[in-house]
């Protein structure tokens, strides 16, 4: 067993672990424990409270969906704790709820996720029911086809969904042909084609330790969590050769997508190119999108359509850096009357934020949020175990939360304005809107 540290602090109120910064002498450390198998964990060591979170994720999830069968990853991620090994579905349910134990698992384009809580004291049981969950689910019929029936339910409910209707035709018109532009969650048609041999076909494909982070945070040290490792996550294969998803860029530039439904109000998509989580300018980005929509209140976009001209209650802007695809992405929602006043106001916002960046007083209130607000959000043993996959996940080393507020501190204005140019381009927008918007048709 290896172990590598790195130390932020974590302070504890009651049996709640949050994320303080910057260190002391004393504060926690992230382990980066190896077990005797090879297989690798970040840790975090909160020995005060007799809980532990562990946080995993598979690379690929609804991504490695074969064609036709999307939804596949996500029906897995509802079949993992409805039996496993000897014990049928209602079993398993007993046993978890038995140990005070909670599972819980969910994939998304990128990855297939996976959450275990438990009181330190039944750590050993909890362990061997995820063991069972990822290496020997059962797959029942009548666990599979429940499972099923809940997720067309909500598919069916879905389709009246203006949100819902948005994202799915954003993303089939910008990534045509490529897994991106495919529901994760699949349509009513594939996930009632999707076989057992479906299902037994994906996990064989994406369940590999190479394709495997681990987060641990609680009362376990890096010597009794090293060989837990090994008994959960041991029998998985060390790799598996799949079809690599290609890198792709979204298209649609200029394209106005426009559903008509019958509603009050109509709920607008936009976005375009963005940047990815390892690219350069992310930080600078990230700044600047703060500013532009991501800041709620304080954004640009909320003065402009909310306060000033009372278009939308909400409308809002955000990177969204995919595995193998970047996008910058936003929202609004407004009465049918005023889309077009609206999109006409934040396309007006990103042109001038894109030739001028923005002020010297901008720049330094969002770096004071972004850095102060952050160790806010990390107000659980579980958002942080989250935090520990992220940072393996991005690539952005064991020392991250050391660097992070230096690397937004180190922004500059000439860096803002660069990436303003690059990334701010209204022209560049594929837009959707669905709902009855006055005086609007698709484009094409």
């Amino acid at each position: 067993m290896t172990i590598l540290m790195r130390s932020f602090s974590v302070v504890v109120f009651g049996l709640t672990l949050i994320l303080l910064a910057p260190i002391s002498a004393n504060a926690a450390k992230i382990l980066e424990v190896r077990s005797p198998g090879g297989i690798t964990a970040w840790l975090v060591h909160e020995p005060t409270i007799p809980l532990l979170s562990v946080n995993f994720s598979f690379a690929g999830g609804a991504s490695l969906d074969r064609p036709g069968r999307n939804g596949t990853a996500n029906l897995v991620s509802g079949l993992l704790d409805e039996g496993a090994g000897s014990y049928d579905s209602l079993a398993f349910q007993t046993r978890l709820q038995d140990l005070a134990v909670r599972m819980s698992f969910s994939a998304d384009r990128d990855s297939f996720s996976g959450g275990l809580s438990t009181l330190s004291t039944n750590r050993d049981a909890a362990f061997e029911l995820l063991r069972l969950a990822l290496i020997e689910p059962r797959f029942e019929t009548e666990a599979v086809e429940r499972v099923r029936r809940q997720i067309i339910t909500g598919l069916v409910e879905s389709q009246e969904d203006p949100g819902t209707i948005a994202t799915r035709l954003w993303f089939a018109t910008a990534f045509p042909d490529h897994p991106y532009g495919r529901p994760s969650n699949g349509s009513i048609e594939s996930v009632k084609a999707i076989s057992t041999d479906d299902l037994r076909d994906l996990l064989g494909r994406m369940l590999a330790r190479n394709r495997l982070t681990i987060g641990v945070v609680g009362d376990i040290s890096a010597a009794e969590l090293a060989p837990l490792l090994d008994k959960t996550f041991g029998a998985l294969p060390v790799s598996v050769a799949i079809e690599p998803v290609p890198e792709v860029s979204p298209v649609g530039a200029g394209v106005l997508k426009v559903v008509q439904k019958a509603n009050p109000q109509s709920q607008v998509m936009f976005g375009g190119p963005g940047l990815k989580r390892d690219d350069p300018d992310w930080y600078a980005a990230y700044v600047l999108n703060y500013v532009l929509g991501g800041g709620g209140f304080a954004s640009r976009l909320y003065a402009e359509v909310r306060e000033k001209r009372g278009l939308a209650y909400s409308v809002y802007s955000y990177l969204y850096p995919l595995e193998h695809a970047a996008i910058y992405m936003g929202g609004v929602g407004t009465k049918n009357q005023r889309v077009a006043e609206a999109l006409t106001v934040i396309k007006e916002q990103i042109g001038l934020a894109g030739e001028n960046g923005i002020t010297e007083a901008e720049l330094v209130n969002a770096k004071t949020y972004l850095n102060g607000s952050f160790p806010l959000q990390l107000t659980s043993s579980g958002r942080i175990a989250n935090l520990l996959l992220a940072i393996q996940r991005h690539n952005l080393g064991i020392d991250y939360m050391d660097r992070r507020a230096s690397l937004i501190d180190a922004v500059t204005m000439a860096d803002v304005r660069r990436v303003a140019k690059r990334l701010l381009r209204p022209e560049n927008l594929l837009i959707v809107v669905v709902g009855e918007p006055a005086g609007l048709t698709s484009s094409n």
